[in-house]
């Protein structure tokens, strides 16, 4: 919920998030009987969501509003098959803009000068509706109107179970006019919406860093031919990498193919020939022969 006025800006927003894992189709009905108010309380939602073999995941810590400093932001986010789409208002006095997004791009704008807003689903809008028309009155201060919020947040709890009872709370009282609020505005939505596209194209080089490292991961060796001794100097053994292998770094660059020679080392120094294979067993790297260990300092995997 937001407040605009002539003297500063009210926001308040429940810190629950519910996560549906199931069948598509039980899931999209259990999703239509919380938002429509069929089901008001924790309890009957469990219970529902056990009928309908439909694992929640509700947390109770999220931070749906951000004050910084003169704007205050408020986010609900909407999760679609590809795209997650975000409806954000930020707010400060005598301003305010709806901005909605898909991605870190802007789709929609939409501007006011005082306001009311509330965003929500079906039921909470409703419940809230009816509780500021309840306890709302004219003429009264921004802490007044937190007060009401605070209010309107608890009926709006006890009502439904896709709010929670803890809240987050902000007021503040920036001097401007409308003119310069819009001015702000504009300002803090373009630096905003940057910082959102550099931790979309961050978190995405992270998936696709971890999609790869389990990749490479399936293909280190724990077992079968590695190679052939090429040459001993004192616990330093010289391998001749076999068809099929090749030896990768920490960072998966390539860095000997099979026919290469890479280096090994001995654990406890042993008798060996030229020739001797080297093999992994039992996860273990080491000589056939006599199962003397080795040890290296790089990945050994089957060749892409």
């Amino acid at each position: 919920m937001t407040y605009v006025g002539s003297k500063g800006c009210v926001m308040a927003a429940d810190k629950r998030s519910i996560g549906f894992l199931g069948d598509k189709t039980q899931r999209e009905l259990l999703e239509e009987e919380l938002y429509s108010g069929k089901i008001d309380s924790d309890e009957k939602l469990l219970q529902r969501a056990g009928e309908l073999d439909i694992n929640l995941k509700i947390t109770d810590n999220g931070e749906k509003i951000r004050n910084l400093g003169k704007v205050l932001v408020g986010e609900v986010k909407i999760r679609a098959t590809h795209e997650t789409k975000r409806k954000r208002i930020y707010a400060t006095t005598n301003g305010y803009h709806q901005v909605e997004l898909t991605g870190s791009e802007i789709q929609n704008v939409k501007s006011g000068q005082s306001s009311m807003v509330i965003f929500g689903n079906k039921i909470t809008k409703e419940i809230a509706g009816k509780s500021l028309q309840k306890y709302f009155k004219s003429k009264i201060s921004l802490n007044d109107v937190g007060e009401i919020f605070q209010k309107v947040m608890e009926d709006v709890a006890k009502a439904t179970p896709s709010v929670s009872s803890e809240h987050d709370l902000f007021i503040i009282y920036p001097q401007m006019d409308h003119k310069q609020a819009m001015k702000l505005l504009r300002s803090t939505i373009i630096s905003d919406v940057k910082e959102l596209e550099k931790w979309r194209n961050k978190l995405k080089e992270d998936m696709l860093s971890q999609r790869r490292d389990i990749q490479m991961a399936s293909r280190i060796m724990t077992r079968g031919e590695v190679g052939r001794v090429k040459k001993v100097e004192g616990n330093e053994v010289e391998v001749i990498l076999s068809e099929g292998v090749e030896a990768l770094n920490m960072d998966w660059n390539v860095l000997a193919k099979p026919g290469d020679t890479i280096l090994m080392r001995m654990e406890t120094p042993s008798s060996l020939d030229l020739g001797d294979l080297v093999v992994i067993e039992d996860e273990n790297l080491c000589i056939k022969k006599n199962k003397s260990s080795l040890s290296c300092d790089i990945i050994l995997c089957k060749a892409d």
